[in-house]
């Protein structure tokens, strides 16, 4: 005896429609795993980030490292605040990177640094997230393009360099003491800052004359040697998010944790995927798609499908919904005996005419009869039902 061949319903996938649907998201995991994959690679080598005086690239400041190197100043290159300030002293410059790095905590410590030591300090675009406590009393304004601009300052490092490579931050001072170099629109993108002794602190609108691609550019190299050269010995601080916050166990501040740790970017990156993968959403939902005819597991007869909807109709009471059913029924079937084309059936204008050329007797009663208002009872709508139903056969009476 031999069995039965099953055969798959008509709602089980066949695994090539699995394919189909699963083959783009399985191509963006592989995109992105392999995008992750390279990125580990890059990064896992000799590769140094932006303003790295140990790096070659268009971004990295390895040619002005160099060139203070070759005029006796000792070079030391640090990611870590703590090392950054054991190192200041009076014959120290302190070159600070990305100051708006650094938590609240890091910059009270670096700013005590500061000011106990009587060397120089430089910060490369400190914004509003540092000044108030990196150089209190000195606020920003709008950021501006980097642009070939003028000394207009009495500070010898400015003058001997002339014309340089500055804009970024434009800074606002509240005190008569402190060289206001460089300005954009009349404000200064050079700032000095007069310290204890001989010590100050120096601001820089935009890092990009430190840049191996700007050096050689202006007079970007004498300021630059000028600013960094003014001390024996150079600290070149880069800020990272490894390097532990000097408060990391107190409330609020999220370094310590797993969301402290990620990158910024990767933030931002996975907010965008997650907005992109809503309105994929959104725009797959809205598509229906084409009809898919499906074999049903019985016959049902029209009669009894008939019988069935129109019990859906009576528990709703949905007789405004069978009325407008009964009507667009009888106008399309009555069209075509009138002369009226298929697509005008449902046009008042078009087939009223038409039915009261052939019964002009009844043409007051026709335009209710065909497009009047829902029934409000059930013995309306039987009684309406009838009348489509005498309407149509003398229609068809020859």
């Amino acid at each position: 005896m031999s069995r039965p061949v099953t055969s798959p319903t008509s709602t089980s996938l066949s695994p090539r429609q699995i394919w189909t649907r699963a083959r783009g998201t399985l191509l963006i995991l592989a995109l992105l795993l392999i995008g992750g994959v390279l990125l580990a690679t890059m990064r896992s080598g000799g590769h140094h980030g932006r303003l790295d005086p140990r790096s070659a690239a268009p971004q990295g400041s390895r040619a002005v490292a160099e060139l203070l190197k070759a005029q006796g100043v000792t070079l030391t290159v640090t990611d870590t605040l703590a090392e950054a300030t054991a190192a200041t002293g009076a014959g120290t410059t302190l070159l600070v990177t990305t100051p708006d790095l650094l938590t609240g905590a890091q910059q009270s410590a670096l700013h005590a640094a500061m000011t106990g030591s009587a060397g120089r300090t430089v910060l490369l675009g400190p914004g509003a997230p540092s000044l108030g406590t990196l150089a209190p009393g000195v606020r920003t304004e709008l950021s501006t393009t980097v642009s070939a601009l003028e000394p207009a300052c009495a500070l010898p490092a400015a003058t001997r360099a002339g014309s340089v490579d500055l804009g970024g931050e434009r800074y606002v001072t509240g005190t008569t003491t402190a060289d206001a170099c460089y300005p954009s629109d009349g404000l200064p993108t050079l700032v000095r800052l007069p310290g204890t002794g001989s010590g100050d602190t120096v601001l820089l609108g935009s890092a990009e004359l430190l840049t191996n691609k700007r050096l050689a550019r202006q007079g970007n190299a004498s300021l630059a040697l000028q600013l960094l050269g003014s001390r024996p010995h150079l600290v070149w601080y880069l800020p990272s998010l490894a390097d532990a916050p000097a408060d990391s166990g107190s409330p609020g501040d999220t370094t310590g944790t797993f969301l402290g740790l990620i990158p910024s970017g990767w933030l931002w990156g996975t907010l965008q995927l997650a907005v992109a993968a809503l309105l994929a959403a959104i725009w797959r939902g809205r598509r229906l798609g084409p009809l898919v005819p499906e074999r049903l597991p019985v016959a049902v007869r029209a009669s009894e499908a008939t019988e069935g909807r129109a019990r859906l109709y009576r528990r709703a009471d949905a007789r405004d919904r069978a009325a407008t059913v009964l009507r667009t029924a009888t106008r399309g079937r009555i069209a075509p005996l009138l002369g009226v084309p298929a697509q005008d059936a449902h046009s008042p204008d078009l087939l009223l005419p038409a039915l009261s050329a052939r019964f002009p007797a009844a043409a007051a009663n026709h335009r209710d009869l065909l497009f009047g208002p829902a029934p409000t009872d059930d013995a309306t709508l039987i009684r309406l039902a009838d009348q489509l139903d005498a309407l149509e056969r003398e229609v068809r009476t020859p």
